[in-house]
């Protein structure tokens, strides 16, 4: 024993968090200032915390809870599929967050030795998921060069000329950590493929209301998608942990299949999570796009701030909060630019080989105020100015 033989290799293959590795590379750097983290800065709405003040003593507040969610949470969020994300036919269960949600789906979709697809630039804790399930044939297609769509096209040969065909396709719209919005008539022709190849489509839809430019938000819905989508950023509740998944009412058997795999990871969310998620549900989106508003303001800073790389290296900014960044051709080791940047210039990205693109990085533009992103903004505009200019200087 003692072994790392006697671990298993689902566990050790899997990648190492981008984000342990992130905070491992800090750790002892005085003064960074984080652009990493997907992570808004606002607090929950004060009211809705203090009606969860009120009922902190509740013993139902420190029980079990129905497995797939409060009752009054499912009732509140379907009544919100439909009126905002016209999703009609689906079903919900609550989560531990958007990350459970899909190891969830995932579980109950896929079997060890599945092969499934994803587009490059991937979210990296989506491709974790695959790999420490057994998942391990992960096809990954490309993205657009100028957008960074998914090609549908690629899609379209790949599932028809691979034997078997793969499982599940995946894409989080808008994306993390493209920052890029797929348009509903790419996101439909996604879907009529998937449906024409007996697939499943997974669409994480996290960031929904995070859409900028006057761009729309849309889902679609079949027995062959399942939708997920998260109460995180939304409603700045990262640490509460709730996210929810909305999967067609149709399919016969997929509630119980789900309700299983549930029952043995968290077997329900938190109780005072869930409470929370509904009360912040009561102030409506409005108050969820008022604060997304002020965001507007990091995402043009940061811009600024990534001129130095030269007209089109930067892309994303659509939706989400993330933009994303070719560095120069030399520096395709992208995790030691990120490493030279917290060390010498206190300003921390995500190196874009955790999201299978080496040479890029990505931007989070929704984790600090205005003023805090004005320093920010400063410090990784002199680091790329020096970067191509002078190179990583010590």
């Amino acid at each position: 024993m003692g072994s790392i033989g006697n671990l298993a290799r689902r566990a050790v293959l899997t990648n190492t968090p981008v984000m342990v590795q992130i905070q491992e590379l800090v750790r002892g750097v005085e003064g960074c200032i984080s652009l990493a983290q997907g992570v808004v800065y606002w607090q929950p709405p004060a009211q809705a915390l203090n009606k969860v003040k009120e009922i902190i003593w509740e013993p139902s507040v420190s029980r079990y809870g129905a497995d797939e969610g409060l009752p009054e949470l499912r009732a509140a969020l379907t009544k919100k599929l439909g009126r905002e994300n016209d999703l009609h036919k689906s079903s919900v269960m609550v989560t531990a967050g958007a990350n459970q949600a899909f190891v969830n789906v995932v579980l109950t979709l896929c079997d060890a030795g599945d092969s499934v697809v994803m587009f490059a630039p991937y979210y990296f804790n989506a491709y974790m998921s695959f790999q420490m399930t057994g998942v391990t044939d992960i096809l990954v297609g490309p993205g657009d060069a100028k957008t960074l769509h998914p090609d549908a096209d690629w899609l379209e040969s790949t599932l028809k000329n691979t034997i078997p065909a793969p499982k599940l396709v995946t894409v989080v719209n808008p994306g993390n950590p493209s920052g890029t919005y797929i348009p509903e008539s790419l996101l439909k022709r996604i879907s009529d493929i998937c449906r024409e190849a007996g697939c499943w489509l997974v669409i994480d839809n996290t960031y929904e209301y995070f859409m900028y430019d006057d761009r729309k938000h849309v889902c679609i819905e079949g027995n062959h998608i399942v939708n997920i989508f998260s109460f995180s950023k939304a409603y700045g509740m990262m640490g509460w942990r709730v996210g929810y998944i909305a999967y067609p009412s149709e399919v016969e058997g997929l509630a119980a299949q789900l309700l299983k795999v549930q029952d043995n990871i968290p077997i329900c969310a938190s109780i005072i999570s869930q409470r929370l998620a509904l009360y912040s549900m009561e102030m409506g989106p409005e108050w969820v796009t008022d604060q997304v508003k002020d965001l507007v303001k990091n995402r043009e800073l940061l811009l600024e701030a990534l001129s130095p790389l030269g007209e089109g290296a930067v892309k994303g900014g659509e939706g989400a909060i993330y933009l994303w960044a070719k560095l120069p051709d030399k520096y395709e080791n992208d995790f030691e630019v990120v490493h030279w940047l917290a060390k010498r210039h206190g300003i921390v990205l995500i190196p874009g080989s955790s999201s299978g693109c080496p040479g890029y990085v990505r931007i989070s533009f929704g984790g600090l105020i205005e003023k805090d992103c004005r320093v920010a903004a400063e410090r990784l505009r002199k680091g790329l100015e020096e970067l191509v200019n002078s190179g990583m200087v010590s």
